[in-house]
């Protein structure tokens, strides 16, 4: 199309080897649209990003739709420039339809604007696409968010409500089609892979059974001076509005146990092991409708507790509110998967985030009879204790090492050793 712009998938993702995925196009061909406009959401196995509009004027071709696979700086459409769509349609005797003004041929269709307050509190690409999968509009739906915005959970929990009533548009039992019967019968419901969990399956089993050869080490951990460390700084941190989570500690004690043993944060190749200087800590997170994401904390190394915990709530918060950019989710050297908040007490091997080469897993903090000896004396007590555990890649580090790395995580946190600097 001569004088088109053309519309092109983000070249970015290319250095990490992300797949991608046309999720859905936010406009239709012969729509207007403004230059840095939303026009498309491409989902990634990492996150949703948008794609802005390279220019102001009509969309008039599409040529890679949605759910199809798409490869970095890949052609996805055109847009053709306002001046020339002005002049597309003056070119057009314009007849105007009884009773109403005239709209020229091929002239962008009117615009459906959003309800007053919603320019100040825009949906996030993982909003819209839970209100479409659910058949919801963002009206029905009462915000939590600052200022009103609308989050996942507000979506989900409104889904949920919703089918507690009878569907108006559900269909009788008498116009299923006889070839679903039996699978309808059989108790079968089909959901369709996201593009997130194919990916997630592929580089799991890739990781596991072509990659790495996965150990785990399992220690258990004293939380009661972690404990009392936060109940004495909470107050302190809720004044500078950063909350104080567990996960903090837990980054500032990797931080000591990788300094220790510096191979925890490497990256295996074929001629020689890559050990990183920076430690960039990846933080599995679970999102409601998408699935585990990994944004990273950036520069572990040199945060102290507060700039750690002000970093986890960034990054966790953009992650269940959709915002992370690809940005977020790349460069990590080391990952934490706290699986205890879901109340697992131990899982064994946690997939290695590949290139990576170990993750540290956290289990559920609970109170636990534990035998210590005190001078000469022997009692049981009761502390707040968990389980973590520490899969490494065995071409990486030997069994002394990994153990000498999880020896130094469970002091850190029963001495609180520099866990604030």
């Amino acid at each position: 199309m001569s004088g088109s712009v053309e519309i092109r998938a983000p070249a970015a993702e290319a250095a990490e080897g992300t797949r991608s995925q046309i999720l859905r196009w936010l406009k239709q061909v012969g729509d207007s649209v403004d230059e840095n406009e939303p026009l498309i959401e491409i989902e990634t196995d990492k996150v949703t990003v948008e794609v802005a509009s390279p220019g102001t004027g009509v969309l008039r071709e599409i040529l890679r739709h949605e759910q199809e696979d798409i490869a970095p700086g890949e052609l996805l459409g055109r847009l053709e420039p306002a001046a020339a769509a002005a002049v597309r349609a003056a070119r057009v005797d314009p007849v105007a339809p009884q009773g109403g003004p005239a709209r020229p041929a091929g002239a962008a269709p009117a615009v459906t604007r959003i309800a007053p307050g919603m320019a100040e509190s825009p949906l996030s690409p993982a909003v819209r696409r839970l209100l479409a999968e659910h058949g919801l509009e963002a009206r029905e739906v009462r915000g939590s968010g600052p200022h009103g915005r609308i989050t996942v959970e507000d979506v989900l929990r409104t889904a949920a409500d919703s089918q507690t009533a009878p569907s108006a548009g559900a269909q009788p039992a008498e116009d299923i089609a006889p070839e679903r019967l039996p699978e309808l019968a059989s108790g079968v419901r089909r959901v369709p892979h996201t593009a997130v969990r194919r990916r997630i399956a592929e580089h799991m089993v890739q990781s596991l059974l072509n990659t790495a050869p996965h150990v785990t080490t399992v220690f258990e951990a004293d939380m009661s001076a972690v404990l009392e460390d936060r109940a004495a700084r909470r107050e302190e941190f809720a004044r500078c509005g950063v909350p104080l989570t567990l996960s903090a500690y837990f980054v500032r004690a990797t931080v000591a146990a990788i300094r220790a043993v510096p191979e925890a944060n490497s990256r295996w190749t074929e001629s020689a092991l890559e050990i990183y200087e920076p430690i960039h800590i990846g933080i599995g997170t679970a999102v409601e409708g998408t699935g585990l994401v990994v944004p990273v904390l950036r520069d572990a190394e040199q945060r102290d507790l507060l700039d750690t915990a002000r970093g986890l709530d960034d990054l966790v918060r953009r992650a269940r509110d959709g915002q992370l950019t690809p940005a977020d989710v790349r460069g990590g050297t080391f990952t934490i998967s706290n699986h205890g908040v879901s109340g697992s007490l131990l899982a064994a091997p946690i997939i290695i985030n590949q290139p990576q080469s170990a993750i540290l897993g956290i289990g559920k903090l609970e109170k636990r009879a534990v035998v210590i000896e005190e001078g000469d004396e022997t009692k049981i007590v009761v502390r707040p204790r968990c389980y973590v555990t520490l899969t490494l890649d065995h071409r990486v580090m030997d069994g002394h090492q990994a153990n000498h790395f999880m020896r130094i995580f469970v002091q850190t946190l029963s001495t609180l050793a520099g866990i604030a600097g």
